[in-house]
């Protein structure tokens, strides 16, 4: 019996069944209440606010709250928008759904891999489908990156780097891997590249000058939401958040604890020997994935479905057997980060206690520690491991 459920847990149709489900009861649910959805509304009014040449960056009375993306992302959008507002959504749920599925499927990790990641975050997943959340696209973007940069395929990576710069920030993290990369100045140059035609295009469409406001607007949107979310509920889900919620300090500047976590995100870069192995680089891979995360007032407790996966990448790269203190760390992951927001924990708590101080972080910060920590000291050598030194 436990055999065939394991035979079935592990089978890609029954796995990808599931995402796709995931997938399809929000759209349902919200189409057969005719339920309000903020952020697909919002995706879909910026290309209409950019066709008739209004403002990107405020307000409007049918969304509710802020555009935060780049003026490419509206150029993005326009196929869906085009649609009837229901089938376009419907899309837009199918694409961050089966695009990150595709990406930990397709890349770089072995089988057993897989099945624990799509299954660990599989709840974080669900969660970003409940409010049509883009982060697991960004998550996306991260690894196929990563994986193209493994596979020399430079000037693709660098086209994913500038795609998700452009249109949320977060894809610049995307350099994090060039060090891994053969190609260095042609990653760095196709970069650039690619930026540059990212940018000029939404002014192909929409008009040099509206396009160019619209840039400066994005730039002060982003301070001012940056303010707000110091001590919002909502945002600023990460350690920086913790420990602004906590002290309730509001004079400090979070570079304090920005830099000393650059320095230690960057001290494993110096193990160059390390560099060939497979399972060393899909660390670095986890720890970009939660570094992101933990140190951006931005992060919402959507942006976790990147966090959490680079927190199972940790778990099943290592060419080690992990520990019962690393499973401890896993089991707490799951529960406090990421059914802490579900219906199945106790409210009570979530409301009080976890969200006020954007307690969601600390596991994940704990083992983003840990992870740092074996990264400088442990060798990675797997006697698999039959990858070219870099």
């Amino acid at each position: 019996m436990m055999k065939k459920l394991k035979e079935w847990l592990s089978d890609f149709r029954v796995i990808f069944a599931g995402w796709l489900i995931m997938a399809l009861i929000p759209w349902l649910s919200r189409w057969l209440r005719d339920a309000f959805d903020l952020d697909y509304s919002i995706f879909y009014h910026s290309f209409w606010h950019a066709w008739q040449q209004m403002p990107l960056y405020i307000i409007y009375p049918e969304d509710g709250n802020y555009f935060l993306y780049g003026p490419l992302f509206t150029v993005l959008m326009a196929p869906l928008a085009v649609l009837p507002y229901q089938m376009g959504r419907l899309l837009w749920m199918l694409i961050i759904t089966v695009v990150p599925f595709w990406s930990i499927r397709k890349t770089c990790f072995t089988r057993y891999q897989q099945v624990f990641i799509l299954w660990f975050v599989a709840a974080e997943a669900y969660l970003c489908t409940l409010d049509s959340e883009s982060n697991s696209l960004i998550l996306a973007i991260l690894i196929f990156s990563f994986y193209l940069i493994d596979k020399e395929e430079d000037r693709w990576a660098a086209l994913l780097i500038a795609l998700g710069t452009t249109t949320k920030l977060f894809g610049i993290v995307g350099l994090a891997f060039l060090p891994f990369s053969r190609h260095k100045l042609k990653l760095i140059g196709w970069t650039a590249a690619w930026t540059a035609i990212l940018l000029v295009l939404p002014m192909l469409v929409f008009g040099v000058d509206y396009i160019s406001q619209q840039y400066l607007a994005w730039y002060d949107v982003l301070v001012h939401k940056n303010e707000l979310n110091q001590f919002a509920a909502g945002q600023n889900v990460s350690l920086l958040g913790i420990v602004r919620k906590v002290s309730q300090c509001a004079t400090y500047s979070d570079l304090w604890l920005m830099i000393p976590g650059m320095v230690l995100f960057a001290l494993p870069y110096l193990r160059f020997k390390q560099y060939q192995h497979m399972a060393f680089r899909q660390t670095i891979l986890a720890s970009v994935l939660m570094f992101i995360i933990l140190f951006a007032t931005s992060s919402e407790n959507y942006g976790y479905i990147i966090a959490m996966t680079g927190v199972a990448i940790w778990y099943t790269a290592a060419p080690w057997k992990r520990s019962k203190w690393d499973v401890a760390l896993m089991v707490l992951a799951f529960i406090l980060t990421s059914m802490s927001s579900s219906d199945l924990f106790y409210k009570p708590l979530w409301r009080e206690v976890i969200k006020p101080y954007s307690l969601k972080a600390l596991p994940v910060t704990i083992i983003w520690l840990k992870l740092t920590y074996e990264l400088c000291k442990r060798d990675y050598e797997d006697c698999n491991d039959t990858h070219p030194v870099l």
